[in-house]
């Protein structure tokens, strides 16, 4: 078995994909020998992504599927094959070093409690991104980011203090995860029911109900071009996306009525969004933009958060399916594919 096997997603970001293997092969290639492998799955893309892994890096592991099944199913299609005692969810649009591979691989070999660790991310010219957040909750919608990580820094880590050792937080951002094989066996693959955002918050909800730790490595953060793979070309189907997982999240883990509740909230943000952005946008192209965006996320929320929208709607990826509650008789075979697609 590999010391690690990194794992990277795709779904029609042939350039971006390229450079993150250039980047993550010369980095395996640097410092002490690391026995590694690498997957990568082709989430149905139309862009010549996989003939260009096969000719470029003939060694990786390539799965392709026929359709866009989502961000966790991809990586739940590779976990299955891969082997490693350690595994990386790594995004295309991620540039890792070497600093923090062995970093954080260390954090994972140094204390048998982690099952996950990662990085910290930054924006290319060197700001901080946020790597680490708050499970959602009705206390994150109604109290300022700011004011929480003042009154409960302890509670509330920032991504504005800088920290000199590893500390345990409740969820990592999933652009470049690092987690423990044992772990994975142990509280099973990534929720299939998320087709995009928030899989791994619930992974790791799933792993601290476990008893694993969850825990940020500072000291050597990694590049992540934010948004380059989804949300600066798809910007309205990527918010509606991410509110679709927020609402599945909060069903889940704090109940309808959260969820209900923090669905009210935003859509009114989204309209008292959308009227201060009226007048701007008859002079503005950018807050043009910014109104079509908001108000086709608002028009979302009034329709009842259908399926048939976001990024799972669109290049013929399949269609998520909303969160109901199942019928008495067939409650156990729900029950049971859950479990199978790692939602149990």
């Amino acid at each position: 078995m590999s010391d690690l096997a990194v794992i990277v997603v795709s779904w029609n970001t042939r350039e971006l994909l390229l450079s993150c293997l250039e980047t993550l092969e010369r980095v395996l290639a640097e410092g002490e020998p690391l026995a590694a492998e690498i997957c990568v799955v082709d989430n149905g893309s139309r862009d010549g992504s996989a003939d260009a892994v096969r000719e470029r890096f003939p060694t990786v592991c390539l799965i392709e599927l026929a359709e866009n099944r989502g961000y966790a199913a991809g990586n739940n299609a590779a976990l299955a094959r891969v082997g490693g005692d350690s595994i990386l969810l790594l995004n295309t649009d991620v540039r890792i070093t070497r600093a923090a591979l062995d970093r954080c691989l260390a954090a994972l070999r140094d204390d048998p409690a982690v099952g996950a660790a990662g990085p910290e991310l930054q924006h290319p010219d060197g700001r901080p991104q946020n790597t680490i957040h708050p499970f959602p909750g009705l206390a994150t919608e109604l109290v300022p980011a700011r004011l929480r990580e003042a009154l409960l820094p302890a509670r509330f880590p920032s991504k504005r203090r800088r920290y000199e050792q590893p500390i345990d937080v409740e969820a990592l951002r999933g652009a470049a995860l690092f987690v423990r094989r044992a772990a994975v066996d142990a509280i099973g693959p990534l929720c299939e029911d998320y087709f995009f955002f928030l899989e791994e918050t619930d992974w790791c909800w799933r792993l601290r109900r476990g008893g694993w730790r969850v825990r940020l490595v500072p000291g050597a953060p990694v590049v992540h071009l934010l948004g380059a793979s989804s949300k600066r070309r798809h910007p309205a189907a990527t918010r509606i996306e991410y509110h679709r997982s927020l609402y599945r999240f909060l069903r889940e883990h704090r109940g309808h009525a959260v969820a209900l509740a923090v669905a009210v909230l935003r859509a009114a943000r989204l309209l008292g969004s959308v009227l201060l952005l009226a007048a701007p946008a008859a002079a503005s192209a950018p807050a043009r933009a910014r109104l079509v965006e908001r108000f086709q996320v608002l028009l979302w929320h009034l329709r009842g958060c259908p399926a048939g929208a976001g990024l799972a709607a669109l290049d013929g990826g399949p269609r998520t399916r909303e969160a109901s509650p199942a019928p008495e008789a067939g409650k156990q075979e729900a029950r049971a594919n859950a479990s199978a697609k790692g939602c149990a």
